[in-house]
């Protein structure tokens, strides 16, 4: 007699058992060889795209001589792109296990950046931030679903700062609400009281207990966005000077922002990468300063591209400003990016008061190159390029020494 087989639980009419998700477990600061993902990279060229248009609207407004109020919404604007990149980078240093529902979900933080990135010409045109909220509100509540999942996988205290970081995250939302509601001599003044408020999550939710975030990656993610939007600089510049070269025929006035522009961008690299700094990054204190100041280091980064533009309309005759307005666009971001990343990154590699000094004293120099008139760019680019062969000049004759003491061989 054959026993009859046992009928499945679809056959039964018995609800399938559903296959459980991939828990959402912290990674360790110590893994080896830990790299940006596929699916980081393409996180970074999506948000890029939402630089470039605030780039291009800034140009606009800075070019048809409204400087301020362009300013205010490119720091407006920029801010929300950033905040959202940068919360993205640290979770998943953290947390990021890469199974499809952890897809997904940033995928839909690359559609409400895209979806940002549209709304960027209606905001800096008409204030109108509508589309802007929306695509921030997107991002923001992917990015409180990738808290709660890991909240559902982890205990005690770091799941209470979990659960800190999307209650953060959501009640801010409510908050950023009021700049499609409030009257707009009010919303400079609500932008400003929010950005402090989604500043304080982290450091309110990282008090139960820090993140494990690797150091190695962030500073190697903060370095691959630095390059993107130093190479959105590039093109900017590069179409601008073609543009201008096509239709006016004004070669001998463009070259020399051309080659002072590279310089700038290339002088812009060498200075950032010029020693590692994943070392430094031990505490939450250090990287916190060090992440957060990196919104200057990205602005300024994206505001030179964005100068260039100008100064080469400018040259042309399309700019409705001054040469020394043209000038300024790109010397103070310029001269922006010298300083911060001397406060936040070169400082601390920098032996004795000559090498600190460099980066300071080219910024200096740098502002006052806005008052060369049409050599200004250029002048710019030459002054970055020197203060890298100076730096460069000073560290290897200070290693040249060291090694003469410790030794006690003089340096050839």
């Amino acid at each position: 007699m054959t026993s009859s087989p046992t009928p499945s639980p679809a056959a039964s009419g018995a609800p399938r058992p559903r296959r459980p998700l991939r828990r959402l477990t912290a990674r360790g600061r110590d893994e080896v060889h830990r790299v940006a993902t596929p699916l980081e990279l393409f996180f970074d060229l999506c948000f890029v795209v939402a630089v470039a248009q605030a780039g291009i609207e800034l140009v606009h407004s800075v070019a048809e001589g409204h400087a301020g109020e362009g300013i205010l919404s490119y720091a407006m604007v920029f801010f929300a792109i950033w905040w959202a990149w940068m919360n993205f980078t640290w979770f998943a240093s953290a947390y990021d296990n890469d199974d499809a529902l952890y897809r997904v979900v940033t995928l839909v933080q690359i559609a409400g950046v895209l979806v940002l990135a549209a709304g960027i010409s209606r905001a800096f045109e008409t204030h109108d931030f509508l589309l802007v909220l929306l695509g921030y509100v997107v991002m923001r509540l992917a990015m409180a679903t990738q808290w709660l999942r890991a909240a559902r996988s982890a205990e005690g205290a770091e799941r209470t700062t979990a659960l800190r970081y999307a209650g953060g995250v959501l009640l801010c939302q409510i908050g950023w609400c009021g700049l499609v509601l409030l009257p707009e001599p009010a919303r400079a003044w609500l932008f400003l009281v929010m950005v402090i408020l989604e500043l304080c999550v982290p450091l309110y939710a990282e008090q139960s207990r820090p993140t494990t975030w690797h150091p190695h990656h962030i500073a190697e993610r903060y370095g691959l966005f630095t390059i993107i939007v130093l190479g959105e600089s590039i093109a900017a510049a590069t179409i601008a000077v073609k543009t201008g070269a096509d239709e006016n025929d004004a070669l001998g006035e463009l070259l020399p922002i051309a080659a002072g522009g590279l310089l700038i961008v290339f002088s812009a690299w060498w200075i950032y990468f010029v020693a590692p700094v994943h070392g430094r990054l031990r505490s939450n204190r250090q990287s916190f300063v060090w992440g957060y100041g990196h919104y200057l280091i990205f602005a300024a980064a994206a505001a030179i591209g964005a100068g260039l533009e100008v100064a080469v309309e400018q040259a042309v005759g399309k700019a409705h400003i001054s040469t020394l307005s043209a000038s300024a666009a790109v010397t103070l971001p310029t001269a922006l990016y010298l300083l911060t990343v001397w406060a936040l990154h070169s400082g601390h590699f920098k032996v004795g008061i000559a090498q600190q000094l460099v980066l300071p004293t080219t910024a200096l120099l740098v502002i006052c190159c806005t008052f060369l008139g049409e050599w200004a760019v250029f002048a710019t680019g030459v002054v970055s390029a020197l203060s890298v062969a100076v730096g460069e000049t000073l560290t290897t004759r200070r290693a040249a020494r060291s090694r003469e003491a410790r030794t006690g061989t003089p340096a050839a």
